[in-house]
């Protein structure tokens, strides 16, 4: 059961760090309004907290 726990919380770090760095591409794939930075700050701020949520349940 940890093992599964521990791929799955890998999977979540993974996802955030994508959401950091893809923020831009996927804000202009997604959404078609004039103010994409805002959304791509937002999109940066929530693969932040996947991805610190997901390293967390590794460690402990």
């Amino acid at each position: 059961m940890e093992i599964i726990i521990n791929f799955v919380a890998l999977i979540m770090a993974l996802i955030g760090v994508v959401m950091i760095y893809d923020a831009r591409i996927i804000t202009k794939k997604l959404f078609g309004f004039g103010d994409q930075n805002q959304a791509a700050w937002g999109l940066k701020i929530l693969g932040f907290i996947i991805a610190i949520v997901g390293a967390l349940i590794i460690y402990f």
